[in-house]
């Protein structure tokens, strides 16, 4: 028999780590427009904005361990995520073509494929996949997962069924 119990507290853990994601992109984009300090940004979304009211509209709690994770992370190895996310772009892109917010948005994703192997490569591809559709309008969705699936082959081989390339 099934815990409704447990079940509703996977359900809302799962939440409460999509809100982190929602809010890591949004809070790598800020550093990058802003040149600001991680700690000082970090410290910003814990304080104002992770489950907090804005203009009495109370905000998705979220996982504030696995934000943090996410945001710092992706400030200390940047440089290696955007090889890696170049490396899985098509061949008429960079980094540099690319809007601020999708880059942060692969930066971010990038983070937790490869750092973060507690959350299989499925979940990752499908939340940030989520994330573009929130964000944006166009063909960007299509593209994040192109990117995300070419990614989880170099990093996680073995994860991604291949048999539908066949």
């Amino acid at each position: 028999m099934s815990n409704p119990r447990a079940n509703r507290s996977s359900a809302e853990d799962r939440r409460k780590r999509s809100t982190a994601r929602m809010h890591a992109v949004q809070a790598v984009y800020q550093l990058e427009i802003n040149d600001g300090r991680v700690a000082d940004v970090v410290a910003e979304y814990q304080d104002h904005r992770l489950g907090h009211d804005i203009d009495g509209e109370a905000l998705l709690i979220a996982d504030r361990d696995f934000f943090q994770d996410l945001v710092i992370g992706t400030a200390d190895r940047h440089l290696e995520l955007d090889r890696i996310v170049e490396r899985s772009l098509s061949l008429d892109y960079t980094m540099d073509r690319l809007e601020t917010l999708l880059r942060a948005l692969l930066r971010v994703a990038a983070y937790e494929m490869l750092a973060r192997v507690d959350v299989p490569a499925k979940v990752v591809i499908n939340e940030y996949v989520d994330l573009g559709v929130a964000f944006f309008s166009g063909g960007e969705t299509g593209l994040v997962n192109g990117v995300l699936d070419r990614m989880a082959r170099e990093i996680r081989p073995g994860e991604i069924d291949d048999s539908r390339r066949r």
